[in-house]
C-alpha cells in the first residue's frame, strides 16, 4: 500500500512538474517584450531595461523558471500587471465566489450521477447501461 502511494505521489510531482514547465514554455514564446508593451512605444531603452530588470526578465531563462517556481512554493504568485497588487490578494478576493459555485457543482454532479450510475449497475447490459 505505502508502495502505491509513493508512486502515486511520484506521478503526481512529475505531472506538476511537467505542467509548470508547459506552461512556462507558453509564456516564454509568447511574442513581444512585457516591459516594453507596459511602457509604450515612446520608451526610452534604458526605461525599458530597468523594467525587465524589476519584473525580473533579465535572467537566463533557467535562473527565472527556478525564481519563479520558488515563487509559487512560498505561495507568492507575483504582482497583477494590471491591477498592481499581488496576484494573491485577487485570488483571496475571488475565490468566495469560486468555492460556492465548485460545491453546487458538486452537489449538482453527484445527485445527477448517483441515481444514473444505480440504474446503469441494476440494468447491466441493456440499452440503460
Amino acid at each position: 500500500m505505502i508502495r502505491y502511494a509513493l508512486s502515486r505521489l511520484l506521478s503526481l510531482v512529475l505531472s506538476l512538474i511537467a505542467a509548470s514547465l508547459v506552461i512556462f514554455a507558453l509564456v516564454e514564446v509568447v511574442p513581444g517584450d512585457p516591459a516594453a508593451f507596459m511602457l509604450g512605444l515612446n520608451a526610452s531603452p534604458e526605461t525599458v531595461a530597468a523594467l525587465r530588470n524589476d519584473l525580473g526578465l533579465s535572467g537566463s531563462v533557467v535562473s527565472r523558471y527556478l525564481s519563479w517556481v520558488g515563487g509559487m512554493l512560498q505561495g507568492d504568485f507575483g504582482t497583477s500587471y494590471t491591477y498592481r497588487v499581488p496576484v494573491s490578494e485577487l485570488i483571496l478576493q475571488r475565490i468566495w465566489v469560486s468555492v460556492p459555485l465548485a460545491a453546487y457543482a458538486l452537489v449538482l454532479s453527484t445527485l445527477l450521477a448517483l441515481p444514473i450510475g444505480i440504474l446503469s449497475a441494476a440494468r447491466r447490459s441493456g440499452p440503460v447501461d
